[in-house]
Formats: structure tokens, C-alpha cells, sequence
């Protein structure tokens, strides 16, 4: 069965956007994770994929210019993702939206849907986001694996990863790297 994966990059008191509503202290969106070799499709929630779709569009028409929510010129790597990102399956959780502009974009009503399409033939599956969407999967029984990029900061006020969470999650620590500038890269499994 394929796997389920999400990857957040959060504040050390687990923030994933600050009080104005962004993560300012992420200076780039590429896939700092190392999935990409091991994936060959996408989840998102409706509230985080027109964003998405938006951002990831415009660094691959016009790698030169600055990026929309860093306001700076895309990182090579973030070119990379936004070509990858292009040409994957993208399967956005929504009851509301019903178009997109990327093709190759589906929409999934239910929880099911994704169960089903862990049970398909393929790579693993990232969980992109956003923190609403990843919560009721991991509720949900879903997500097999959670990697979170840890930078040193804590945000105060902002958006908590968990804060929609309805039940304890138990996790078993695979792999912790220290990173640039006081990161800390930390991957778990999901015991229940």
C-alpha cells in the first residue's frame, strides 16, 4: 500500500503561520523533505490549493521573477518542485471547488476517496496540506508518516499545526538532522 506523507515547516512552538496569517521566517516552499523521488502524487485541502495552484504556477512561468509570498526570486530548488509539481496528480479534499487550471487536477469529496487511493498501484502520496486537511487525516487514520522542518523560532500567536486535532496520536521518532541556520529536520511514523 502506498504511504501518505505530509511535511510542514513550523516554529518551534509548532506555528505554522504567524500572527499575520504567513510563516515569515520560511525564505523558500521547495521540498525540503526529500519526497520527491519517492512520490508521484499530491493532497491538498481547498482551503490551501488555489494558493497553491497560484504560487507554484508562477515560479514555473517566470522563474526570474519574485515569488508572491516570499517576495523573492525563486530558489533553484523551488524551480525544481514548481516543474514537479506541474506535472503530478494533484487530488484537492473539497465539497465546494470544482475547477482548476492545472489538468492534471482532481477533486476527492471524502476521506474514503483518499483511502482508495492509497490501495492504487504507485509511489507514496504527499500530503501537502493545509493544517485543517492534514489533522482530519491523521484523525482519520491516513497519514503514515509526518516530517516536520523545525526552525528556531517561537511564533506566539499564529496558526497551530495540531490546533484542529480531535484525538492523542502516538509517533515513533526514524530520523532527526540538524540543519542551516538552527533547523532541526525530524520524521516520524504514525502509531495510532
Amino acid at each position: 500500500m502506498r504511504k501518505l506523507i505530509t511535511g510542514m515547516k513550523v516554529s518551534l512552538d509548532g506555528k505554522i503561520e504567524g500572527a499575520e496569517g504567513m510563516a515569515d521566517w520560511v525564505h523558500a516552499w521547495s521540498d525540503d523533505y526529500g519526497l520527491m523521488p519517492q512520490l508521484d502524487a499530491c493532497v491538498l485541502g481547498a482551503g490551501m490549493y488555489p494558493g497553491y495552484e497560484r504560487y507554484w504556477t508562477a515560479i514555473r512561468n517566470e522563474p526570474d521573477k519574485p515569488a508572491w509570498i516570499t517576495g523573492s526570486a525563486p530558489t533553484p530548488a523551488e524551480i525544481e518542485w514548481a516543474r514537479f509539481v506541474a506535472r503530478t496528480p494533484h487530488y484537492v479534499l473539497s465539497n465546494t471547488l470544482s475547477s482548476a487550471e492545472w489538468p492534471n487536477t482532481r477533486f476527492v469529496r471524502g476521506l474514503s476517496e483518499i483511502a482508495d487511493l492509497k490501495k492504487q498501484p504507485g509511489k507514496d502520496i504527499y500530503l501537502v496540506g493545509g493544517a485543517r486537511t492534514a489533522a482530519s487525516l491523521l484523525d482519520a487514520g491516513l497519514v503514515d508518516e509526518l516530517r516536520l522542518l523545525v526552525y528556531p523560532l517561537i511564533a506566539g500567536a499564529g496558526k497551530a499545526l495540531f490546533a484542529t486535532m480531535d484525538h492523542r496520536h502516538g509517533l515513533a521518532l526514524r530520523k532527526t538532522e540538524q540543519l542551516p541556520d538552527g533547523r532541526v529536520s525530524l520524521s516520524y511514523t504514525i502509531n495510532g
